[in-house]
């Protein structure tokens, strides 16, 4: 999907991280979606009708929910059990968000120790193409960002073990044990820069948050909807997530670097 209209050069570059750049935590759905169905039955034996039922709602749930701050999908899980009363064990969001963290963390540690033992190299967990356009923005001197729904603490070990962390200019996660500070809040904050003026900002991601909050605010909304286990190609379930939230340019990956450049802006620069 390709939207020609001319844009003047890119001032910076706003990037998601999970999905986007990093598929360290590539199955998180495959982590989330049996924790809610445990949490919400509990022991209930539910009906053929209501199993089905529920899971529907629940993949639909986590297929909007795309790209939010964990512990809001949580509070959706803590009112779904309230909600259904089958399960008399109730638990707050956050003892669901750690249980979550917990389950996830499992594959997610055991991915970080192969690269740090030399198991596993930064390239096998990186969308193909991207230390690519990040060393060309880098040397652009396009100050770049990121802004996850994760906690800050492992975006930023993540973006370290990967060998990326030193191309951005800053690293907004969510801070840990608070809600109050999401996704939507660090990008509205960086959308409203006034040496941006919206225009001068390219936001890059694989979630409908980003690029929703991107068109509403006049910045370029790029989608990428990768694969996470190929690491390149078109994944046509993100893809249309990503057209009905409206991004303007919608990607598989990054390995056509002149493209990507093109759209920033920046091909001029080149020649």
């Amino acid at each position: 999907m390709t939207n020609e209209k001319q844009r003047g050069p890119i001032k910076a570059v706003l990037f998601d991280f999970d999905g986007t750049l990093s598929t360290l935590r590539a199955g998180w759905e495959e982590v989330m979606v049996p924790l809610f169905k445990e949490m919400i039955t509990g022991s209930q034996q539910l009906t053929t009708e209501e199993a089905e039922k529920l899971n529907e709602e629940i993949i639909d749930y986590i297929d909007q929910s795309t790209g939010i701050q964990t512990i809001f999908q949580m509070r959706w899980l803590a009112e779904k059990v309230i909600e259904k009363g089958w399960n008399p064990n109730v638990l707050g969001e956050w003892e669901y968000k750690a249980e979550y963290n917990r389950r996830l963390l499992l594959q997610v540690n055991d991915r970080i120790r192969g690269l740090q033992t030399g198991v596993y190299r930064p390239a096998d967990f990186l969308i193909k193409g991207s230390e690519q356009l990040l060393e060309l923005l880098q040397q652009h001197e396009i100050p770049m960002y990121i802004a996850s729904g994760t906690d800050h603490p492992d975006v930023v070990n993540e973006a370290e073990v990967l060998g990326v962390r030193t191309f951005f200019k800053e690293i907004a996660g969510a801070p840990v044990g608070r809600a109050d500070c999401s996704k939507e809040k660090v990008i509205r904050e960086l959308l409203g820069h006034e040496e941006f003026q919206g225009k001068g900002l390219a936001v890059i991601g694989d979630g409908k948050v980003e690029i929703r909050l991107a068109k509403e605010n006049g910045a370029l909304a790029l989608g990428l909807a990768s694969d996470e286990d190929k690491r390149e190609g078109m994944n046509p379930i993100k893809q249309e997530r990503l057209q009905a939230a409206g991004a303007d340019w919608i990607a598989g990956d990054f390995t056509d670097t002149s493209k990507w450049m093109r759209w920033l802006g920046l091909d001029s620069l080149d020649s």
